[in-house]
């Protein structure tokens, strides 16, 4: 019913510059919160960014003034603009939203994830 469509990812190299996108798409009656998660190799899944229903945004320590989280309601999608990269951001980058698909159906949904890689 619901599909989560994440791109954007790939190799760049140490201080460069990334945008991931993450439209939702299927039977939405309003979107409340979007966000992303990260998984590095041996490491737990961790909350990259997230955008409210407000407005309000949340951002992991280890990103703070590098990565900026935005998204267009009308459209249902979400952008992460991730600058000044470093190695330690590798990982498998999960877009994440909290939809309301039917009256009373409030939800969290997943995205198949898209690979980040920061190397020299």
């Amino acid at each position: 019913q619901v599909q989560l469509m994440e791109s954007g990812g790939g190799l760049v190299q140490p201080g460069g510059s990334l945008r991931l996108s993450c439209a939702a798409s299927g039977s939405i009656l309003h979107m409340t919160a979007m966000g992303w998660y990260r998984q590095a190799p041996g490491k737990e899944r961790e909350l990259v960014a997230r955008v409210t229903s407000g407005g309000s945004t949340d951002y992991a320590d280890s990103v703070k003034g590098r990565f900026t989280i935005s998204r267009l309601n009308a459209e249902n999608t979400v952008f992460l603009q991730m600058n000044s990269l470093k190695p330690e951001d590798t990982a498998v980058y999960y877009c994440n939203a909290y939809l309301y698909v039917a009256v009373g159906a409030h939800d969290a949904y997943w995205g198949q994830g898209t690979q980040v890689t920061v190397s020299s």
